[in-house]
């Protein structure tokens, strides 16, 4: 990644995002990435990667981030950060997982019991 500096700070990315990708349209290999997927590092980096491959790697090799998070860090459209991730998975680099799934709504009736069992101990 390759960011200009003007006057007023970052501006744009010298190396288009489409370079990052390498003008590819489809990401390699079965993974299912999209934007609120999971990413860990999971082993060394391999030899043979670009710099944004690197610097993906280096940014959830301390814990873990969304692809979303990380693009933002990147400064890449979450596209191509998909594309960057699942070269990296396809090579061992990167564990993928899937989004937390949306918690179901709470029954009222439940609500109230637990709210009611709760007075009831003091």
């Amino acid at each position: 990644m390759t960011v200009s500096r003007g006057l007023y700070g970052p501006s744009r990315r010298l190396v288009p995002a489409y370079l990052a990708t390498q003008g590819r349209t489809a990401a390699p290999g079965g993974h299912q990435l999209e934007r609120l997927s999971i990413l860990h590092a999971a082993a060394d980096l391999p030899a043979g990667l670009g710099g944004e491959h690197r610097q993906l790697w280096e940014l959830v090799r301390p814990g873990a981030l969304t692809v979303a998070e990380a693009a933002a860090h990147l400064r890449l459209p979450v596209s191509a950060t998909i594309f960057i991730a699942a070269d990296l998975a396809d090579r061992g680099a990167l564990r993928v997982r899937a989004p937390i799934p949306n918690a179901r709504p709470v029954s009222r009736d439940l609500a109230e019991r637990l709210l009611s069992g709760l007075r009831a101990l003091k």
